[in-house]
C-alpha cells in the first residue's frame, strides 16, 4: 500500500507544477498586454485619447475687447465703451453641489467651502437677498442670468469665489455722453457691437479690436478644477478715432440750424463749417439729429449726414465758379461791364432775374453781387460748353469727397455733349447740375485758400490703446486757379456783402465775403416737376486771410422764397467760429467793387 501511495504522489507533482507555471504564464501575459496597452495609451497616445480627454474637460469663455472711443478735436468723448459683466449660472451643476474647493486667497492651498456659504458670499457681492439668489441658482436650466451690468471690480470678486456652475460673461456697453451732438456723424451700433451708421460703421474694424479668451479645465462633475489648466489670451482693445469736429461749435451749429428750420418750416436744414487752411470740418450740423443712445426716436431719413448724402441743385452759389473760370480763362475781369435788359435771350433761350429792373450797365462784380441770371449767362457765354463742364469738374463737382462717412453723394454733372439747349446755360448759375453741401463748401474753400483745393478732413487721427497717436495724412491738394484769380473772386464775394444784396451777412469787426443761392427742388414723392425751393448761403471770413467757410442750407422752407434770408444764421455761426478759434479782427479795408458801370 505504501509503495502504491508513494507512486501516486510522485505522479501528481509534475501536473500541479505545470498548472502553476501555466497560470503564472497567463498572468504575466495579461500583465504584459495590459502594461503594453497602458504604455500605448498613456505613453505613446497614438490615438490622441489623452488630448481628447483634456479637450473634453476644457471650457472657453470670451473676453471682449474694449471698443475704441470716438473723440472730438479737443479730446471730448463723443462715444466710448465700458465693459460690463453678466453673472450666469448652470443650475444643474450648482444644485447638485454640496461643497467645493477653492484656493485660499493669499495662500497656495485648497479650502473646502459649502454651497450655502458660497451662496451667502455671492449674495453679499451682488447686493442680493440670499434667499432670492438661492432660488435663482436652483433648478434645471443650464443657462440662467443671475445679475447684469456688473462693473469689472465686482466681476473679479464674483470670479474669485469659484462657485460651481457660476460664470461671468463680458458685454460691451456703448455710451454717447453728448446725446445728439454730432449724432449722425458718430452713428450707432446695431446689436451692441456692430457699427450701423456714421463713423461707427465705416471705422468698425479699427474701433472693434480683437476679443480675447480664457480656457479652463473642469472635472467630470462639471466643476472647475482649481489647479487645472487656466490659459488667458488677453483681448486687443480697439483704437480711438479722433475727429476734426469742435464739439462746442458743433452744438452751437445744431441749435442754430434747428431754430432756423423750425422758424421757416423747412423739411430739413444743414450747416457745414470748414477750416479753409486745413480742410478740417469743424462742424457739420443737421436738423433732427439722432441721439445714438436711442436712434429709433427719429425717422430713418434723419439718421444720416445730409451735408454729404443729399445732392440738390445749388442755385446761384455756383456763379462763383463761373466768375472764377471767366477770370482764369482771361474772358472777363471783375470790372468788365455788361449791358443787361429785363431779360436775356441766347440761342432761343430766355432768362430773367429774381427782381425787376430796366436796362442796366453792370460789372461782373455787380452781376454776382445782385445774383443776376441774365448777366451770368451773358458773361458765361464767353466760355465754350466744354470749358463750362471742365471748370465745374476742376472745382470738384461730380466728385464725392471721401471723409469717412457712408452714403456720400457724388451729385450729377452730365457731360457737356449731353446738355440740351437750355442746360448748357443753366449750369452757369447752378441749375441742371446737382451736388452736396460739402462739394459746394470745398469749391469755396479753394477760392479762400488762394486757389488751392484741399480735400475735406473729418478723421484727424487714430489713437492706440497705449496712447500712441497716428495722424491721418491729408489727401493731395491741387491748384485749381491762380492766386491772382482767387484774390479777384474773393473781392467779388466781399463786395456782394459790402455793396451788393447780402448785407445781412456782415459781421462787426470782420471782413466777410458771401454768395446766396436759390433753386427749385424736384418732387421726391414720384411726382414730376418741382415741389418748393432750396435756399442757401455760403461765405468766408475774415477776408484779410480767409480762415473759415460756412454754408447754411434749408430744404423747402415755407413762405415767399425771395423774402427768406439765411444771412443772420450764417452771421451767427461764422461769428461763433471766429470767437471759438480766437481769430483776430480784420485790419485792412474791405473790397468795395462797383456794382454798376461808371
Amino acid at each position: 500500500m505504501a509503495q502504491r501511495t508513494g507512486k501516486a504522489k510522485s505522479g501528481k507533482a509534475p501536473n500541479a507544477t505545470k498548472r502553476l507555471r501555466l497560470g503564472l504564464g497567463i498572468m504575466l501575459t495579461l500583465l504584459l498586454v495590459v502594461g503594453g496597452k497602458l504604455f500605448f495609451v498613456q505613453g505613446l497616445d497614438v490615438g490622441g485619447m489623452a488630448a481628447a480627454a483634456l479637450d473634453y474637460r476644457m471650457r472657453e469663455t470670451s473676453l471682449p475687447a474694449e471698443r475704441g472711443s470716438i473723440l472730438g478735436a479737443n479730446g471730448t468723448v463723443l462715444a466710448n465703451s465700458v465693459i460690463r459683466y453678466n453673472v450666469v449660472v448652470d443650475q444643474t451643476t450648482n444644485t447638485k453641489t454640496e461643497k467645493f474647493w477653492r484656493l485660499e486667497e493669499g495662500a497656495d492651498k485648497l479650502v473646502e467651502v459649502s454651497r450655502e456659504q458660497g451662496i451667502s458670499e455671492l449674495a453679499a457681492v451682488l447686493g442680493m437677498d440670499a434667499d432670492e439668489l438661492r432660488n435663482a441658482v436652483t433648478g434645471e436650466s443650464k443657462y440662467h442670468i443671475v445679475a447684469k451690468d456688473l462693473k469689472p471690480d465686482v466681476e473679479l470678486r464674483v470670479s474669485d469665489l469659484s462657485i460651481p456652475g457660476i460664470v461671468t460673461e463680458g458685454v460691451s456697453k456703448r455710451v454717447y455722453p453728448n446725446g445728439s451732438v454730432a449724432g449722425g456723424i458718430i452713428g450707432f451700433l446695431q446689436d451692441g457691437n456692430t457699427g450701423q451708421a456714421g463713423i461707427e460703421q465705416t471705422q468698425d474694424r479699427l474701433l472693434r479690436g480683437k476679443d480675447g479668451k480664457r480656457l479652463f479645465e473642469i472635472g467630470a462633475d462639471g466643476l472647475r478644477i482649481p489647479v487645472g489648466v487656466d490659459e488667458l489670451t488677453p483681448p486687443e482693445d480697439g483704437k480711438d478715432v479722433k475727429l476734426t469736429l469742435n464739439s462746442d461749435l458743433q452744438y452751437f451749429a445744431q441749435q442754430a440750424i434747428q431754430s432756423q428750420s423750425d422758424k421757416q418750416g423747412a423739411e430739413w436744414g444743414v450747416i457745414t463749417v470748414m477750416d479753409a487752411k486745413t480742410g478740417d470740418i469743424v462742424a457739420m450740423a443737421d436738423t433732427n439729429a439722432p441721439d445714438p443712445n436711442d436712434p429709433g426716436r427719429v425717422a430713418a431719413k434723419d439718421r444720416g449726414v445730409r451735408s454729404v448724402t443729399a445732392a440738390y441743385e445749388p442755385g446761384s452759389v455756383q456763379k462763383m465758379i463761373t466768375a472764377a473760370a471767366l477770370i482764369e480763362e482771361g474772358k472777363s475781369s471783375p470790372l468788365d461791364t455788361f449791358t443787361l435788359g429785363p431779360s436775356y435771350t441766347v440761342d432761343g433761350q430766355t432768362f430773367t432775374d429774381a427782381f425787376t429792373h430796366g436796362t442796366e450797365e453792370r460789372t461782373l462784380a455787380g452781376i454776382l453781387g445782385w445774383s443776376m441770371n441774365t448777366g451770368t449767362v451773358a458773361a458765361g457765354s464767353r466760355l465754350t460748353k466744354e470749358q463750362r463742364y471742365d471748370w465745374l469738374k476742376k472745382f470738384g463737382i461730380g466728385e464725392a469727397p471721401d471723409i469717412g462717412l457712408p452714403a456720400t453723394a457724388s451729385g450729377i454733372l452730365t457731360p457737356a455733349d449731353q446738355w440740351d439747349g437750355r442746360q448748357e446755360y443753366t449750369v452757369l448759375f447752378g441749375q441742371g447740375v446737382s451736388q452736396s453741401t460739402l462739394q459746394t463748401v470745398r469749391a469755396f474753400q479753394t477760392i479762400a485758400n488762394n486757389g488751392v483745393m484741399l480735400q475735406p478732413r473729418l478723421i484727424d487721427a487714430y489713437v492706440s490703446p497705449d496712447g500712441t497717436e497716428e495722424k491721418v495724412a491729408p489727401q493731395p491738394s491741387r491748384q485749381v486757379v491762380s492766386d491772382g484769380t482767387a484774390q479777384q473772386v474773393q473781392d467779388i464775394l466781399e463786395s456782394a456783402v459790402t455793396e451788393g444784396q447780402i448785407k445781412d451777412a456782415a459781421i462787426d469787426g470782420y471782413r466777410v465775403g458771401a454768395k446766396t443761392g436759390t433753386s427749385e427742388s424736384p418732387c421726391d414723392d414720384g411726382k414730376s416737376g418741382f415741389c418748393g425751393y432750396t435756399a442757401s448761403i455760403v461765405g468766408m471770413a475774415p477776408m484779410d486771410d480767409p480762415r473759415f467757410i460756412v454754408e447754411v442750407v434749408l430744404q423747402r422752407p415755407k413762405g415767399n422764397i425771395y423774402g427768406i434770408t439765411q444771412g443772420p444764421v450764417f452771421r451767427s455761426v461764422m461769428s461763433q467760429a471766429l470767437r471759438t478759434y480766437n481769430v483776430q479782427p480784420s485790419t485792412g479795408e474791405p473790397a468795395r467793387l462797383p456794382q454798376y458801370a461808371k
